[in-house]
C-alpha cells in the first residue's frame, strides 16, 4: 500500500465516531460476556432477577470509566450520565436477555455477527486507552504512571470489577481478582497505554501519532480475532514464562532444587547413626 494512503487510513481511522456503531458492539459483547459468566443458568437467573442482571452488565458496560473516574478523585456515576450510551446498553442487554426464543442471543453468538462486533470492540478499546491516558495526562502531566494505569483501568475496566459484578448477581469469587491473573486485555490495555505516554511525553516514537494509534488497532483487532478463530488467547505467555525464569527467580529455585537434591537423604542418613 502506498504511504501516504495509508496515512490517510490511519487519519480515517483516529477520527471514527464511537457512537451509535461502536457503542452498540461493545454492549452487545458486555451482556453477552455476563451471560456466559452465568453458565447454564442465566436465563433463569434472568427471570427471577432482572433488577440484578440489569445491574451487572451496567456495571460491565461502564466500569471503564467508573474505575479511572474512582481513583481520578471524579464522580463514579459520572459515565452514567452519558443517556443515549445507557439506552444502548440497556436495549443490547434485553436482546441478549429476553428476546423470545433466546433468538438475541443466538443473533450474538452467530459467527459472522462476533467476528464484526469483536472488531469493533476493539477498535473501541483502542480509543478508550488513548482517552484515558490523555485525560490522566491533562490532571497530571508528569505522571507517567498514573497515565498508564488509568489508560489500563479504561481499556479493561470490566476485569477489575468483576469481583464486584459477580457480587451485585450474589456470586462471592474472591480469586477473580485481575491483578493475580491479568487477561490478555489487561496486558494488551497496559502495552497500548505505554506506547501513548511514549508517543505523546517522549522523543521515542518519531512516526506520526497517527499510524502509532493505527498499529495498536491492527494489534487489538487482530489478537482479538486470533483468539475467536484460531485459539490463541494469550500471546504474552511465552515472553512472560521467559522473563520470569530470568528474572523472577525461576533459574535460582530450579538450580536450588537440583543442588539440594541428594542433602535430605544424607541428613536422614546423619540422624539414623546418632540414633
Amino acid at each position: 500500500m502506498d504511504p501516504e494512503a495509508f496515512l490517510d487510513l490511519a487519519n480515517q481511522v483516529i477520527k471514527l465516531k464511537m457512537y451509535p456503531y461502536f457503542d452498540v458492539a461493545h454492549s452487545l459483547l458486555c451482556a453477552l460476556a455476563v451471560r456466559e459468566d452465568l453458565g447454564s443458568g442465566a436465563q433463569a437467573f434472568s427471570r427471577k432477577h432482572p433488577l440484578a442482571c440489569w445491574l451487572s452488565t451496567m456495571l460491565v458496560i461502564f466500569a471503564g470509566g467508573m474505575v479511572a473516574n474512582g481513583l481520578l478523585g471524579e464522580p463514579v456515576l459520572a459515565p452514567l450520565k452519558n443517556t443515549p450510551q445507557l439506552l444502548i446498553g440497556t436495549v443490547t442487554w434485553y436482546f441478549v436477555f429476553y428476546t423470545p426464543f433466546d433468538v438475541g442471543y443466538k443473533v450474538a453468538k452467530f459467527l459472522p455477527v462476533k467476528i464484526t462486533a469483536s472488531a469493533m470492540k476493539e477498535i473501541y478499546r483502542a480509543k478508550k486507552v488513548y482517552d484515558g491516558v490523555s485525560h490522566a495526562a491533562k490532571l497530571y502531566p508528569n505522571a507517567y504512571i498514573i497515565m498508564v494505569i488509568v489508560g489500563t483501568l479504561k481499556g479493561n475496566g470490566a476485569g477489575f470489577t468483576k469481583l464486584f459484578e459477580r457480587l451485585v448477581r450474589g456470586a462471592w469469587t474472591p480469586t477473580a481478582m485481575e491483578t493475580m491473573q491479568p487477561s490478555f486485555y489487561t496486558k494488551a490495555s497496559l502495552v497500548a497505554s505505554v506506547i501513548f505516554v511514549l508517543d505523546k511525553k517522549t522523543d521515542l516514537i518519531s512516526a506520526p501519532h497517527a499510524l502509532v494509534y493505527f498499529g495498536i488497532v491492527i494489534f487489538f483487532v487482530y489478537f482479538k480475532l486470533s483468539s475467536i478463530l484460531l485459539g490463541i488467547h494469550d500471546p504474552f505467555v511465552p515472553f512472560e514464562n521467559l522473563f520470569c525464569a530470568l528474572f523472577m527467580g525461576g533459574i535460582w529455585d530450579s538450580l536450588a532444587k537440583l543442588l539440594g537434591k541428594g542433602q535430605p537423604k544424607e541428613e536422614t542418613k546423619d540422624t539414623k547413626k546418632t540414633n
